[in-house]
């Protein structure tokens, strides 16, 4: 499975892309996980800390995978994946170190590369934890044109499910084959308030996930989150439902 988790700026992505890979590596999945955020901090959520999150060695903006480029799927895993407590392998794909240096997409077109390639005999899921917008949906070739399955984390508020409608139609013009909206931090009837409006927006909801002040608390403390909460493992089990049934 070729996963992309994509949203608006402060949903959450990082926090459930760490929880999602961490909840597959515990099924026994080999996961690869892959950090396209320009300020990178999924090694943190997957029990790094800051020092080697930050002391991680990115892509080289040249790298092109596959025949036509510069090294195979496997010398990528091997050159620059590490390997984290949480059993989950980690790629820096994108980061911005100095005022200036230019645009990313060299860094996109990379992992766009990366995720067009064959991947079963590295990794069961590769999961990309995508930057905030839809730039990289828009770009040349889309970044996750070459994904199985979309998810569009929200937080409970109008604007929010409208990015993901906005989302979900950009990633069919992609050919993505399967989207799906994941509720966060959900309070009260937020539940509801989720299954309302993606069904007025026609988004797939997925699943929805609480609010929980352990993740908070894990961020001030610069650490990942102790368990993997009970609503994410049912979130991997109708994910692994829906593409089954789809596939």
């Amino acid at each position: 499975m070729k996963l992309g988790v994509v949203g608006k700026g402060g949903v959450g992505k990082t926090t459930v892309s760490a929880l999602l890979g961490r909840a597959f590596a515990a099924r026994g999945r080999r996961v690869l996980a892959v950090d396209t955020d320009s300020n990178p901090n999924l090694g943190v959520s997957l029990g790094l800390d800051q020092w080697r999150t930050d002391a991680m060695s990115v892509l080289p903006r040249s790298l092109i995978v596959g025949a036509a480029g510069s090294a195979s799927a496997a010398d990528v895993v091997r050159d620059y994946g590490v390997e984290t407590p949480t059993g989950v392998t980690l790629l820096s794909a994108i980061k911005v170190t100095e005022a200036g240096a230019g645009c990313t997409c060299a860094g996109h077109a990379s992992v766009r590369s990366l995720l067009g390639e064959v991947m079963a005999e590295q990794a069961d899921v590769t999961l990309v934890d995508m930057e905030a917008g839809l730039e990289h949906l828009s770009r040349s070739g889309g970044t996750l044109a070459y994904a199985d399955v979309l998810l569009v984390v929200m937080e409970p508020s109008r604007k929010s499910v409208i990015t993901a409608a906005r989302t979900q139609a950009l990633a069919a013009e992609l050919g993505i084959p399967l989207v799906f909206g994941v509720g966060n931090k959900a309070r009260g009837d937020d539940e509801a308030f989720f299954t309302a409006l993606c069904g007025e927006f026609d988004v797939p909801l997925l699943g929805v996930l609480p609010y929980d002040d352990a993740v908070p608390a894990a961020d001030r403390a610069g650490t990942a989150l102790g368990e993997v909460p009970a609503a994410v493992d049912a979130l991997v089990d109708a994910l692994e439902s829906r593409t089954a049934i789809a596939g």
